[in-house]
């Protein structure tokens, strides 16, 4: 599926020139108005938001406090546009969270490299996170509220590690928040499902206990709430490209 983008710009020529040259590689939603995009992104799940500045009632600025205060989309990178090309301007809407600044008039070319840019460095980071056995939950975090919500699920899954029934149910009530709700940011933010991400949590503490070396791997396996050794191992591998005796070994090697 192409990713989803949501333009928002009061100036209907605007709003279809963007159409226009985003289309062939994003599925666009557009409007006109700042609250129809907040009501847009609870119904939509929105990879990035391209937005005017200078919009009535609810500006750009606005919009994009809004957007990374809300722990539901925070995780959204927004990129401004405007016609404004004082440093002043850009300082606030830097400082509220955007996470671009483009003046108008601008190029087409110029407002693709930037896009692909956001998009390409979030899914970076996740792949790094999911594939490095010690790299910290926090590191695809983007904002206060990311990094928030991540050390709190962080924490959450590491005091019932044990617990080999663990699941998303159990995990949104400790979170206090609805199923659905943490499914969506989850997967918004790591582009995993929420038990992908308890069995990576899971693992990423298991290579911790591994790399000090102080208990055996059926040990660790049983510490960090899998059923068996076998499929520890197995997980394990497939998640790090190495089984657990061979992540051991290159510990060894680098402590040497």
């Amino acid at each position: 599926m192409l990713p989803v983008i949501l333009l928002v710009d009061d100036e209907e020529d605007m709003l279809e020139f963007l159409e226009r040259i985003l289309s062939s590689r994003y599925t666009v939603l557009k409007t006109g108005k700042g609250q129809d995009a907040l009501q847009l992104l609870d119904k939509e799940s929105v990879q990035l938001v391209i937005c005017d500045v200078m919009m009535p009632e609810m500006d750009g600025f606005e919009l994009c406090r809004h957007i990374k205060s809300n722990l539901e989309h925070s995780h959204i990178p927004v990129i401004l546009l405007t016609a404004r090309n004082t440093i002043q301007s850009k300082i606030e809407g830097l400082e509220l969270g955007a996470d671009a600044y483009i003046e108008k008039p601008f190029s087409k070319e110029h407002l693709h490299a930037q896009i692909g840019s956001l998009l390409a460095n979030r899914n970076n980071l996740r792949m790094y996170f999911a594939n490095s056995p010690l790299v910290h939950i926090k590191s695809m975090a983007h904002t206060r509220e990311d990094e928030r919500f991540l050390e709190a699920l962080n924490t959450i899954i590491h005091n019932n590690i044990e617990d080999v029934e663990l699941n998303v149910e159990k995990l949104a009530k400790c979170m206090n928040m609805s199923r659905i709700t943490l499914y969506r940011k989850i997967k918004a933010v790591s582009d995993l499902t929420p038990v992908e991400l308890i069995n990576i949590v899971r693992l990423k503490r298991a290579a911790e206990l591994l790399a000090i070396g102080r208990h055996k791997i059926y040990e660790v396996a049983d510490m960090t709430g899998f059923s068996s050794q076998s499929n520890f191992a197995r997980n394990f591998l497939r998640q790090f490209n190495m089984t657990p005796t061979e992540y051991i070994q290159s510990k060894q090697k680098e402590n040497k």
